[in-house]
């Protein structure tokens, strides 16, 4: 009995120390399934594996790992895509935000103005659709790489300006156009106060830089009518050169179109588009333009049937190949993309005027009754 209380007492002993280390173990907490921080940072070194002993000799071989060779990494760029997140390059992003050419993008991020998500960009890097970018701590908006660009053709009357801000609060072609939330309207080239035609407007920079930087050299045709006919000395210097106050200048095409009167028309073509060039030209030898109508722009003619004042959007096809045309890779997605608008949409042309307050139609008079005979 001595010796079962003994054993008895010992394992009553026992308990306690083994709660005690148990608790001490565990940081001084009684959960059970709970580790201290600093036995879960412990990690235990792997046991070395025996080498094999080969019958007949005394010394057990050393087994040499092979070494493994590391690669170079690779540069980072300063941030990190999402995976799976579809990527596009940044001096793509900057050129299709109308900063400039690709170019010009790769000197500007050389120079360290660019940023992405807070650090600076380096040359090569690829940004996603969720990624802020900034130039000169101004943000930049990231178009999707499978979104299709929008082209809208506008017919410019005479009396309108292509600005959002005049100080003398003149009618401007943006106040036509129809808004957007996720980009802005990007005039291609411009039309004096004076001059009507074709104005073209897109959401890609990229190919608002193709179609105006003078590098590209792209056709801008012209209808003049001006007072007075052209001689053959006057016609040969307009198509050899004449010299302006900011360079020479010369058109590539000149067409006679007829005319009435003392009014004749042209039709001339050129590969730049300078402040009042053509009126310039004609006054240099001599002639007054009245009327100045552009009707071509690259492969965008004016169609015949879009009036003055209204508008009308490209669809994603000829988007396509617009910017197949200009050497831009169009998305892969442009046959199947529909734009929030287009189900509803009943005709492509619009004719978009300035809200007018509408007058107040003055109350009727109440209808006296009937006098009773």
């Amino acid at each position: 009995m001595s010796e079962k209380k003994d054993r008895s007492g010992s394992r009553s002993d026992a308990k306690p120390k083994t709660n005690a280390a148990n608790q001490e173990m565990r940081g001084g907490k009684r959960t059970p399934f709970r580790r201290p921080l600093n036995a879960r940072s412990e990690v235990k070194p792997a046991k070395e594996a025996e080498a094999p002993v080969y019958p007949g000799s005394t010394k057990a071989p050393v087994y040499e790992a092979p070494q493994e060779v590391e690669e170079p990494a690779e540069k980072v760029v300063g941030f990190f895509p999402k995976r799976g997140q579809p990527t596009q390059k940044l001096q793509k992003i900057l050129a299709q935000a109308g900063l400039g050419s690709r170019r010009d993008m790769e000197e500007l991020i050389k120079s360290g103005r660019v940023t992405v998500n807070g650090q600076v960009a380096e040359l090569g890097a690829r940004v996603g659709d969720e990624d802020v970018v900034r130039v000169d701590r101004k943000n930049v908006h990231v178009r999707p790489a499978s979104r299709m660009p929008r082209i809208m053709l506008y017919h410019k009357p005479e009396g309108e300006i292509v600005s959002r801000d005049d100080p003398d609060g003149r009618p401007s072609v943006f106040d036509r156009l129809p808004q957007i939330k996720s980009s802005k309207w990007i005039a291609i080239g411009r039309l004096d106060f004076n001059t009507s035609g074709l104005l073209i407007f897109t959401t890609s920079g990229e190919l608002a830089n193709h179609l105006m930087h003078p590098r590209f050299e792209v056709e801008r045709e012209y209808a003049v009518r001006t007072l007075g006919t052209l001689t053959p000395e006057q016609l040969k210097q307009l198509t050899e050169g004449i010299e302006l106050e900011d360079g020479m200048a010369q058109f590539d095409q000149v067409g006679d179109q007829g005319g009435e009167g003392i009014n004749h028309w042209y039709r001339v073509v050129l590969r730049e588009g300078r402040n009042r060039e053509v009126r310039r030209m004609f006054e240099a030898i001599g002639l007054t333009v009245s009327r100045l109508m552009r009707v071509r722009f690259g492969m965008i003619n004016l169609p015949s049937r879009l009036k003055r004042g209204q508008t009308m959007e490209l669809e994603p096809s000829e988007v396509s190949k617009v910017l197949t045309w200009a050497g831009i890779e169009a998305p892969r997605v442009a046959d199947q993309q529909q734009r929030p608008d287009e189900a509803r949409r009943a005709n492509r042309i619009k004719s978009n005027y300035p809200v007018v307050a509408e007058k107040e139609k003055p109350a009727r008079r109440p209808r006296k009754p009937p006098q009773s005979r």
